[in-house]
């Protein structure tokens, strides 16, 4: 059933001491992963956004440029006093930062992939997180764009060459974001000053881009904002943060979430049924819906349409962040960060929860491309300890773990949603498979060497629930009366107590014959 689905494979990137490999993604033969190429040494890999490039920078400073359809190095360039790079959406510029050596050196180049020539440069003195890339695309790289003080400069994102060809002015601009498919906006941000309070404001990108915002929001007592847009760049979603709480509820200050459209038609706050801060918000991948974490622990969530009205209430808990799989179908509500690392698995479309389990210290989540799994990692150096990959069924089963001495990466290597088939198939498929595989490993008189390693495709669920100590002894007594545990399940206390029983029960038994017996 699987063969009839025409979709490409899924593959991972694991990066760990020794350098970077790419692993074949699930399903796996035999519950192993296959290693398509050997390790690589490098500090860094990156996918560009469709996966069609591969950025690798080695320890000896130099940056190779690898084509993801053969994993053969196409671009090697060396660059001194090297700081930063990055790789544009298609894999077309590379982009990198120097240490400048004197005030007027031009220290940001970019780069064509294709031929290794650079193609612009100038001069930036500092590097933070809101200015890196200095040149930004959008995912479609249609739009090319440069925040400067006071003003956005675009470029002509086919030949960066000819320098910026048209500027926005935005006087005191902090922040923009372009729109991500079709790049056909950009969003800014510009702080509070002077008792003028806080602002975020959509353009229209082109040749010549409207000094006149198609969309506008105000915002007192305003630090920082989050610009989210949604695929089809219709719809954007602000969250504003302050630093101070002025109710003294939250320590981490106090936030609100606003939807703006391009068409002008809705500006306001996202109707919230909670006090308390926005934890995370994402676009599903269709664009036409979004799901918020929110208010104080147990936090809420909450699915709502692109008219903010809510589709469907996901209840409340320990929750912190949520991800949305590429079919735009499955989601999952996780606590990850200072949290336990519970997940709820739900079915958006018809309105359901697929199951519950635990993935304590994760760093990196995301669901894989085809949609059908969600990996979680713990990785260094946010955890020095206990790092190792886990890999979930969409519905929350524990398909594939492996643990590492140190593992600093893992990640999905991205590729189009529309390339994968039709979800429910590939969900159907990938569970025959795992029905299939698991008769043929119980049909064998004798076992392979494969079938006798244990097998993670299906591992027990009782394992990912914590149970306290009260609750495993009562279920050990239960299990002991209605015979539902076997004793090598049981807990030592629960073995000690039911042989001490049995030795009571033989003692009265042998007592009563012999008392039987006396005249």
């Amino acid at each position: 059933m699987a063969a009839a689905v025409a979709s490409p494979s899924v593959e991972l990137l694991v990066r760990d001491l020794e350098g970077f490999s790419i692993w074949t993604g699930p399903p796996f033969d035999n519950g192993q992963p296959k290693i398509k190429i050997p390790k690589v040494p490098c500090s860094s890999a990156t996918f560009s956004e469709d996966g069609s490039r591969l950025m690798v920078i080695k320890p000896d400073g130099v940056i190779s440029i690898f084509d993801c359809k053969t994993y053969k190095e196409i671009r090697s360039i060396q660059v001194p006093n090297f700081a930063a790079a990055n790789i544009s959406p298609r894999g077309t510029y590379l982009q990198t930062f120097q240490k400048q050596a004197s005030p007027q050196e031009k220290n940001v180049t970019s780069w064509s992939v294709e031929n290794g020539s650079c193609v612009h440069n100038f001069s930036q003195k500092n590097m933070s997180k809101t200015s890196w890339p200095s040149i930004r695309f959008s995912s479609d790289e249609a739009v090319a764009c440069r925040l400067v003080t006071n003003e956005i400069q675009f470029f002509d994102s086919a030949d960066l060459s000819k320098g910026f060809v048209s500027r926005l002015r935005v006087p005191g601009v902090a922040a923009v974001q372009l729109s991500k498919m079709p790049g056909s906006h950009v969003a800014t941000f510009v702080p509070e000053s002077k008792g003028v309070p806080a602002s975020v404001q959509i353009f229209a990108c082109g040749s010549d881009p409207s000094s006149q915002p198609l969309a506008r929001r105000s915002f007192f007592r305003c630090s920082t904002v989050q610009l989210h847009w949604n695929y089809g760049s219709t719809g954007l979603l602000a969250v504003a943060q302050a630093d101070v709480d002025k109710t003294n509820q939250s320590y981490y200050g106090e936030s609100k979430l606003s939807y703006l459209t391009t068409d002008g038609a809705h500006e306001g706050l996202v109707p919230l049924r909670k006090e308390g801060p926005i934890h995370d918000v994402q676009w599903s991948y269709t664009g036409t819906e979004f799901a918020v974490v929110y208010g104080f622990m147990p936090a809420k969530a909450t699915v709502f349409d692109k008219k903010c009205n809510p589709l469907l209430e996901l209840g409340s808990g320990p929750y912190n962040t949520i991800k949305w799989n590429p079919k735009g179908r499955f989601l999952c509500l996780a606590g990850f960060g200072n949290l336990p690392g519970d997940m709820a698995f739900w079915d958006c479309t018809e309105k359901k929860q697929l199951g519950t389990t635990k993935a304590e210290w994760s760093v990196v989540s995301e669901w894989s491309p085809n949609g059908c799994f969600f990996m979680t990692a713990s990785t260094a150096p946010r955890r020095q300890i206990d790092n190792g990959i886990k890999i979930f069924h969409h519905n929350g089963s524990l398909y594939f773990k492996k643990m590492f001495d140190k593992l600093f990466q893992a990640d999905w290597k991205p590729e189009s949603a529309d390339r994968f088939g039709d979800i429910s198939e590939l969900v159907k498929s990938i569970g025959s498979l795992k029905i299939e595989e698991t008769k043929a490993q119980g049909q064998g008189s004798k076992p392979s060497q494969n079938a006798t390693k244990s097998n993670p495709v299906n591992p027990p669920q009782k394992s990912a629930a914590y149970l306290p100590p009260s609750a495993r002894k009562a279920a050990s007594v239960k299990a002991e009366l209605f015979g539902g545990l076997d004793t090598q399940e049981m807990s030592k206390n629960a073995l000690k107590n039911k042989k001490k029983r049995e030795k009571q029960r033989e003692k009265k038994a042998a007592e009563g014959a012999s008392s039987g017996s006396n005249p």
